[in-house]
């Protein structure tokens, strides 16, 4: 075997992240990835036409730009903003626009009914009373013991109560609690909609809440030159501290022996051995069931599993257009939500929940050129646009070009002309994005769906909400861990630290007790 302190599973930005972290504690550290290139879902390539760069997966981010664990980082990033953080466009042509000035944001939401500007500054200042603590708790390992103790006492006991019920409100159910028109509650619940959660779902509103006021705070912003440079700074500061990145070395199976994690061994038989921890970005599915297999697992473990539910499939197509996009009404916003207002957003996820494929989708699209001039030829844009589909094991070409269509038609109603203008483009169906990331299991982004009863101590089971598991010293550092999906790098710090933690001289056989004690509990 080849020794290191750790090994990482996977080359996503949770585990790239984690690799970060550790080799800042001087542990030597060796990332297996099984492509040919680092950054899983934060990537960017040239697949639409010559020199317009297209972000592959992920795109714009606030939560990326606002976690204290990537600040920690110090990345070498420099950031850009569109004119607009947001718009939703309505079906009649109205628009919805948030802007990182708060005034500009007010006007916008005060034409859908009087007074609702002043209402976006209350809901605004809210988010910003407890932005910091709340983001500190967000992201830090369950139980969030220290920032939740901060966070309750700035608010105080009624607050905190309050607060407590804000986080289960539907994402209609809090819109028509904080707003009166149809502008601000759209903004709210089409946020919401980037996870898998329709505007009915206990808990969406949070997600919705969560979006808007960052937008609010920090904007959307995106790196200059594209999504790939995250990874690319990543990639340089952990090399930069002794870590090695192996490419094209899928991990086929995890070495236990004794219930400790020991290494181990990729598709071409070769072991890897690991001192000190291994952290596994990847799906929680795939960790337990494929590398670790149920002999090392509590029974309970396994039989939870079968009830892990995925995230929603994703349809995604990239456009090279020629000029800027021909919009009906002036959109300036680097992220447009089209097709839907609220009806139309709770009716498209009825068709999701129910198995079928929406006939109107609600279309999330993405103006990069218009957020990082680097994207494309001045005077062009490069486009790229997602909607949802039902979580399955395949799709037939014939649905994803009738899907395609659909979507396309969308574009076409906000911005006639749009398709005269296409000189390139490219389709992502589910099963090519899980081609270009094993991790994106059916196309889904978000390790597990956002509901309410796969988060905390429910992700990625019911447990200790936890990185650790019943392995000793492996660690799961991917989005199916708490605190869930988005580029925001929680869940490999946490596994970092975890792994930390676990190994230190004085305390660490008494950590290993504990956590071994409490997963006798759960699982017995």
């Amino acid at each position: 075997m080849e020794t290191v302190d750790a090994i990482v599973i996977g080359a996503g930005h949770n585990g790239l992240v984690a690799a970060n972290l550790l080799a800042d504690e001087g542990w030597s550290v060796r990332v297996l990835e099984a492509t040919a290139q680092p950054g899983g879902a934060v990537r960017s390539g040239y697949v639409t036409a010559p020199g317009y760069l297209s972000d592959l997966f992920s795109s714009f981010y606030p939560l990326g730009y606002a976690s204290p664990v990537l600040r920690a980082l110090n990345l070498d990033l420099r950031w850009t903003h569109a004119p607009d953080v947001l718009t939703h466009v309505l079906p009649d042509g109205r628009t919805a626009t948030i802007n990182r000035s708060l005034e500009v944001t007010m006007a916008s939401m005060e034409q859908f009914a009087a007074g609702d500007g002043e209402r976006w500054r209350h809901a605004y200042e809210d988010w910003t009373d407890v932005s910091d603590r709340m983001l500190d708790t967000l992201f830090t390992p369950f139980p969030p013991v220290r920032g939740g103790l901060r966070l309750a006492r700035r608010l105080g006991v009624g607050g905190s109560l309050r607060l407590g019920r804000r986080l289960m409100l539907s994402a209609r159910e809090l819109g028509s609690e904080l707003f009166r028109g149809e502008g601000a509650k759209l903004a709210l619940a089409g946020c919401a909609l980037h996870t898998d959660l329709s505007p009915e779902e206990a808990g969406g509103g949070v997600f919705g809440w969560l979006l808007t006021m960052l937008g609010q705070e920090v904007g959307w912003p995106v790196p200059v030159g594209g999504a790939q440079q995250i990874t690319s700074a990543l990639v340089r500061r952990l090399e930069a501290r002794g870590g090695e990145i192996v490419y094209s070395a899928p991990v086929s199976k995890v070495l236990v022996a004794r219930g400790r994690a020991m290494g181990v061994r990729t598709v071409d038989g070769r072991d890897w051995r690991a001192r000190r921890a291994i952290i596994a970005d990847v799906p929680a599915p795939a960790l337990f069931l494929d590398l670790v297999g149920a002999r090392w697992l509590p029974p309970r473990l396994v039989e939870d599993l079968a009830h892990f539910r995925w995230d929603g499939a994703t349809l995604k197509i990239d456009w090279a257009v020629n000029s800027k996009i021909p919009w009906r009404s002036p959109v300036s916003a680097g992220t447009v939500h089209l097709g839907a207002d609220l009806n139309g957003l709770t009716r498209y996820s009825g068709y999701l929940a129910t198995g079928e494929v929406p006939s109107d989708p609600f279309v999330l699209l993405g103006q990069m050129t218009t957020a990082d001039a680097s994207h494309s030829p001045e005077g062009t844009e490069s486009v790229w646009a997602y909607t949802h589909l039902p979580h399955r094991a395949s799709w037939s070409a014939g649905e994803i070009e009738e899907q395609v269509g659909r979507v396309e038609a969308v574009v076409e109603s906000h911005a006639p002309g749009f398709l005269g203008r296409v000189v390139g483009r490219n389709v992502f169906a589910p099963g090519d994005m899980e081609r270009e990331n094993p991790s994106l299991v059916g196309g889904a982004l978000g390790g597990g769906t956002s509901a309410a009863f796969q988060q905390l101590f429910l992700r990625p089971v019911p447990g200790l909400g936890r990185p650790d598991t019943p392995v000793d010293r492996l660690f799961l550092g991917s989005a199916s861990a708490h605190p869930g999906g988005g580029v925001h790098g929680a869940p490999g710090a946490n596994a970092a630290r975890a792994a930390v933690a676990r190994d230190r001289a004085l305390t660490g056989a008494a950590y290993q007790a504990v956590v071994g004690a409490a997963h006798r509990a759960v699982y017995r």
